[in-house]
């Protein structure tokens, strides 16, 4: 039957069955086996140090008698007289009797105890412990070469993925899977819902899929890192799993904010939320009061798993996308600009979706919205800097679609549509189009929103304009545009190193003259127009009048017509041939 199944393994993914062969030999098994027998009974064992013996003290949980003992004996009172002698004594000592010890309860909340147990182990051993060996397996894969083997095989790279993620973890999955009746007999001795239970799998699994495929990527891109990636990339998962537990003590922080996205990747706030005991918070779970524009999915058990397993689903997906593209070819970016534009977009949507919420329901809106507004706006200036870093092609590529684009496509493709897709053509229009995205909402928001004549003293100051907040928007994409052309003119240089010299000219750009400015004491409010010009122009919009912003904006206009000018002037000598350069003396 074993070689059999082992067969048919073969046959459905052959790297599987490589993966599976090499791990899953005899000692390996029963090391496993052993380990996860001996932390079942290592857990199961651990809460009898509580066992109620016959020195179990009458103020303690499982006591009967612990509430009336504490009302200075009034249950004793009202209790048949002849149990009072009976009982003197006991009570004298501060001792519960046997038959007052309520051990249905206590076997419940002991079998309740292992499975929460559990529940934190599985997340942790699955999601950390997985994500190391993944990332461990990429790097000696890499190291002995044999990675590029697997790159040829003629094997689809949907099933050379599946058999790592499957594989690489497969004597974690032995440990986890060895575990699981016992816990499912712990939820079911501790009376939970078989339906938690049930949802608690389902996103466990979903996790899995998402934080193994993040580290295969991880794995395939930071081959620099030499051999820290499993520890760095298993140290920032643990470091993400252990922020809700940190946090548990208080557990008091927002549901409801422009980072909230982030916390729904973390199982550990999902475990919570299905079992309430998980932290012995009385509050219960914040996701409870978690909505998505104005959706009140976290009142329903059925909207926030259905939500959670949805948005797991969608961004595996995306992750494989970026695997394949990296897989084959390890030079290529990770996604093309077709795929940045649904990233910014689903991103643009489920940051905005978790702020917009029902306002009267929070005492700080002015303090709560400043700070959402600000964590987009911090978010948005990451994700738009690595785009211009990840999707800006280099000289060489650049040459290859100047030179040969009119025969590698068709002739009714115009220029624009390649501009806007082709993945050698120079990125500005692509980072166009993602600050369009980027900005939709900030428009909308500016423009038809209300709440903002409330937030006016302490986001916008006193001088509140809504039309000095759209052309301090327009001062920042305009300002980012400039960056990304910068950086696009660099990558065409002949000169080595040019992703170097790319990074450092756009930092020295970024920071150097604010850091002057701060420096020399100069304010934005003594001197608003000159902050204007800098990277940070929102914190002189209160002090500069509108027509001074405008002015800003015209010369940042002038500045980056400038500059796309010499690079389609730099593209068009790019992309001439040897000959044509030759013959014009260049």
């Amino acid at each position: 039957m074993m070689p059999n199944l082992i067969d048919k393994i073969g046959d459905w993914n052959p790297q599987l069955l490589r993966e599976l062969k090499g791990r899953l030999k005899f000692f390996n098994i029963a090391i496993a086996v052993a380990a996860s027998l001996l932390l079942q009974l290592v857990v199961f064992l651990y809460q009898f140090r509580e066992f109620p013996d016959d020195k179990y003290s009458l103020t303690n949980t499982y006591c009967r008698l612990s509430q009336a003992y504490q009302q200075q004996n009034q249950a004793f009172q009202q209790s048949n007289q002849s149990r009072i002698a009976e009982y003197n004594n006991l009570i004298l000592n501060n001792i519960c009797p046997q038959n007052e010890i309520d051990w249905q309860l206590w076997w419940r909340d002991h079998w309740e105890y292992i499975f929460l147990a559990f529940s934190v182990i599985f997340v942790f051993t699955l999601l950390v412990a997985g994500t190391y060996l993944i990332i461990n397996d990429l790097a000696k894969e890499e190291t002995r070469g044999t990675l590029n083997f697997i790159r040829l095989s003629p094997q689809s790279e949907t099933s050379i993925l599946t058999g790592k993620l499957l594989g690489a973890p497969s004597l974690i999955y032995l440990v986890i899977l060895v575990s699981v009746p016992l816990h499912l007999w712990a939820g079911y001795s501790a009376q939970i819902a078989f339906t938690s239970i049930l949802s608690y799998y389902a996103i466990l699994a979903a996790s899995c899929v998402f934080f193994s495929s993040a580290a295969l990527l991880f794995g395939l891109v930071s081959n620099k890192f030499s051999g820290f990636q499993p520890w760095i990339g298993s140290g920032a998962v643990f470091i993400f799993l252990m922020m809700p537990i940190l946090m548990a003590p208080s557990y008091s922080y927002n549901s409801n904010n422009s980072v909230t996205w982030f916390t729904v990747f973390n199982p550990v706030d999902t475990t919570n939320y299905l079992f309430p005991n998980f932290f012995h918070i009385t509050n219960g779970s914040p996701l409870k009061n978690l909505e998505f524009f104005y959706l009140p999915i976290g009142r329903s058990f059925v909207s926030l798993i259905g939500f959670h397993l949805l948005n797991f689903g969608l961004c595996s997906y995306g992750i494989f996308q970026a695997l394949k593209r990296c897989f084959r070819n390890p030079q290529a970016s990770m996604i093309n600009k077709g795929q940045s534009y649904l990233f910014i977009a689903f991103s643009q949507m489920m940051m905005w979706g978790f702020m917009l919420q029902n306002w009267e329901q929070i005492t700080n809106v002015d303090q709560q919205i400043e700070q959402s507004l600000t964590l987009v706006g911090v978010y948005n200036f990451i994700s738009l800097f690595s785009f211009i870093a990840i999707l800006s092609p280099h000289r060489q590529a650049v040459q290859d679609w100047a030179r040969y684009r009119h025969q590698e496509f068709s002739s009714r493709k115009s220029v624009w549509q390649d501009l806007i897709l082709a993945e050698k053509s120079p990125a500005i229009v692509a980072i166009a189009i993602n600050l369009a995205i980027v900005s939709i909402p900030w428009l909308v928001w500016i423009s038809l929103t209300s709440v903002l004549d409330t937030v006016h003293s302490h986001w916008a100051g006193d001088n509140f304009d809504k039309f000095k907040l759209l052309l301090a928007l327009a001062l920042s994409v305009s300002l980012m545009l400039i960056y990304a052309t910068i950086a696009q003119l660099i990558l065409l240089l002949k000169t080595p190193k040019r992703s170097f010299w790319a990074i450092g000219t756009l930092g020295t750009a970024m920071f150097l003259p604010s850091l002057i400015l701060g420096l020399l004491g100069i304010s934005s409010s003594a001197y608003p127009t000159v902050w204007l010009f800098s990277t940070f122009p929102w914190v002189a919009i209160e002090y500069a009048s509108a027509t001074t912003i405008f002015m800003a904006f015209l010369a940042q206009l002038s500045v980056l017509a400038l500059l796309n000018f010499k690079l389609t002037r730099q593209v068009r000598l790019v992309g001439e041939s040897a000959t044509k350069a030759l013959l014009a003396g260049r």
